[in-house]
């Protein structure tokens, strides 16, 4: 019983764009009842009803290829540090992509521990966002043994699906 007043002082954040890494971070769900949790995703017509399911804060999506990326990336920097500082997360928990890079890199800063899940879909090969975090990650966790090549401190535990 006092095991479950404690997590419920542990505030954890998941962090992650849209699509994929948010059905990958959606698995994580049910274990978001033993603590105070919020869901930081990039604002689109699909994630658009998720505060009615989990506290959500949303992002600008940031497209590498795109002209306004720097703009984008300055406001995900200054949401990023209104949220840090509202929400003050224990953890930060992402599946990615680059638009939750200021968060997690200012969550760090901000004391809170980094967990990050490698997407699904990279099999052989690191994403820019994986490679970036894999330095600071408190946990750095692969859901292929063959990453363990690029990342070769990650944990493998299986597939989030």
């Amino acid at each position: 019983m006092n095991d479950l007043k404690k997590n419920k002082h542990l505030k954890v954040c998941f962090a992650c764009s849209s699509g994929g890494h948010l059905a990958q971070i959606k698995q994580l769900f049910p274990f978001s009842d033993k603590y105070i949790t919020f869901l930081v995703t990039e604002q689109n017509e699909t994630t658009a009803t998720m505060n009615k399911t989990i506290k959500t804060f949303y992002l600008k999506q940031q497209e590498r290829k795109n002209i306004f990326i720097f703009y984008k990336l300055l406001l995900n920097i200054l949401k990023s540090i209104y949220i840090l500082f509202k929400e003050k997360p224990n953890v930060i928990i992402s599946t990615g992509a680059g638009a939750t890079l200021p968060l997690m890199i200012l969550g760090k800063l901000f004391g809170a521990k980094i967990i990050f899940i490698e997407s699904f879909a990279k099999i052989n090969t690191p994403t820019i966002t994986g490679k970036i975090t894999y330095v600071f990650a408190d946990q750095f966790y692969i859901q292929w043994p063959d990453l363990k090549k690029c990342y070769p401190n990650a944990l493998y535990r299986g597939k989030l699906y």
